[in-house]
């Protein structure tokens, strides 16, 4: 197994890929230096002396500048290096990018929709209107789990906190992820469950659903009927025989729309997971299948290297937007752009804002831009695209499945339970992760340090994609675990 890696030729830092004990030799470039004190493993070692105020060189980009000088053999972490991230800047568009070739036309197992859309899950979603019938929505799904046969894979509620009590783009906020629950493919059936009173209720709420089935989607006003409970059961066992009706048949990879998330990283997370990923993103968009690239704020200080790969001005420009809007937005509420990494991230190895989004951005592989959208837009250009919500996991995993994502795929260096609307496939960083917690892990990309070949496990992990949308549950689907959480951003009366 390699001890360390120099990412770039250009780097100033090696990455530990097991934990360094003082003393240890380290070569890269053809110079040698030793290890001042023990780095822990996905930690920086300096590569050579770095002076204070000079750049930090990791992925062959600044991650930062030293806050004092820094002997060679030194540990570079958040103790000497601080951000050179700064306010709303101005870009300048120098297109580089290539088109993936086509290539053999894969299949997988999903569930066509009426519309034409594809699911690769056949589910009925209970989606409440507002927070306060989200009771019942679980009860109506705890109680007619019986419903669960044939083709019919699972009865689920949406619970949230929303649907009052808010004004203006909050509000709008709520019913646009809303109505983008309800038109998910991956429902066979919805029952849209309003208590009656709220601000989104069905007379606001319908309007954005454009043209429905309405076999697929039924609706139920709590405060209309006696018995809350008998006449969803009633709504339910309809939806389930019309879901039932669904049969999984062969389709393209084509019809793919995968998310791509990652959180709670560590130092090999921009060496090992998101790397794999971005090996799968190309795959999928040489079959002509759409990937979703998200957290905008884990994009500033590698946000030049998207831009760059935008196909037209347009997109160029509209990147820009992204990134600059999402600047303002820390400014209004008077928060520090660059307040990130995490306690988390920062244990493990991670010590900016820049080497984190110099990672994270590994996953969007090497495709070019060819959407950029706004919250809660849903998917129309095929290939990579840009979508704005905030980093947090919850938040930006549901946003990909609003958006149109079928799958999506998360990485971390630290592990996590927890899964969006959607078949949520865990890829861990590193192998003792996905060995301690192998309930939570779908896929180990920490074998890369023990080599095997990026692109061997890229594919790997593309094969394992199609097993998902063709039916293979992952680990969280395994335990029951799902969760659906709106970006919250106005306020509340």
């Amino acid at each position: 197994m390699q001890d360390y890696i120099q990412i770039h030729e250009g780097d100033s830092v090696a990455v530990a890929l097991r934990p360094l004990p003082a003393g240890t030799a380290v070569e890269a470039d053809g110079v040698r230096v030793t290890a001042r004190e023990e780095i822990p493993q996905g930690h920086k070692i300096a590569l050579k002396d770095i002076t204070a105020g000079e750049p930090v060189i990791k992925y062959g980009f600044p991650i930062g500048r030293a806050k004092e000088d820094i002997a060679a053999g030194s540990w570079v972490h958040v103790h000497n290096v601080k951000t050179g991230l700064g306010d709303v800047l101005e870009y300048s568009y120098h297109p580089s990018f290539t088109e993936p070739e086509p290539q053999e036309p894969a299949t997988f197992q999903g569930y066509v929709r009426r519309d034409g859309s594809v699911g690769v899950r056949n589910e009925i979603w209970i989606v409440p209107t507002v927070g306060c019938v989200n009771d019942i929505a679980r009860a109506l799904a705890a109680q007619n789990r019986d419903l669960i046969g044939g083709t019919v894979e699972d009865v689920k509620a949406f619970t949230h906190p929303y649907g009052c009590s808010q004004m203006g783009d909050d509000q709008q906020n709520t019913l646009t992820i809303l109505a983008d629950m309800i038109r998910h493919p991956n429902a066979g059936g919805v029952l849209v469950l309003s208590l009656g009173c709220e601000n989104c209720n069905l007379d606001v709420l319908k309007p954005r659903l454009g043209e429905f089935d309405p076999d697929r989607v039924r609706f139920l006003v709590c405060q209309d009927v006696p018995d809350e409970m008998e006449a969803g059961r009633k709504i339910l066992e309809e939806l389930a025989a019309y879901a039932g009706t669904f049969k999984r048949e062969p389709v393209l990879a084509s019809k793919l729309i995968v998310g791509m998330k990652c959180g709670g990283s560590d130092g090999l997370s921009g060496i090992t997971a998101n790397p794999t990923v971005g090996g799968f993103s190309d795959l999928l968009i040489a079959q002509g299948g759409t990937t979703i690239l998200t957290e905008v704020p884990e994009m500033f200080g590698a946000e030049t290297l998207l831009m760059d790969r935008c196909a037209t001005p347009e997109l160029f420009d509209q990147t820009v937007g992204l990134i600059n809007d999402f600047k303002n937005y820390f400014i209004r509420h008077g928060q520090e752009i660059y307040e990130n990494p995490s306690p988390g991230n920062k244990k493990g190895g991670i010590t900016t804002l820049e080497d984190k989004s110099l990672g994270c951005t590994q996953k969007s592989g090497s495709a070019p831009v060819h959407g950029v959208l706004a919250y809660g837009e849903p998917v129309t250009a095929r290939g990579l695209n840009l979508l704005s919500a905030p980093g947090n996991d919850l938040v930006a995993s549901t946003a990909c499945a609003a958006s149109g994502a079928q799958i999506l795929l998360f990485t971390t260096g630290r592990g996590t339970p927890f899964s969006s609307p959607v078949p949520t496939l865990k890829i861990s960083s590193n192998t003792p992760l996905a060995e301690r917690k192998s309930g939570w892990i779908d896929f180990n990309a920490g074998r890369m340090v023990e080599g095997t070949p990026r692109a061997q496990l890229s594919k790997e992990l593309f094969d394992l994609v199609l097993e998902v949308a063709s039916g293979r549950p992952v680990k969280a689907e395994q335990k029951g675990f799902h969760e659906m959480v709106i970006f919250k951003q106005g306020v509340t009366l």
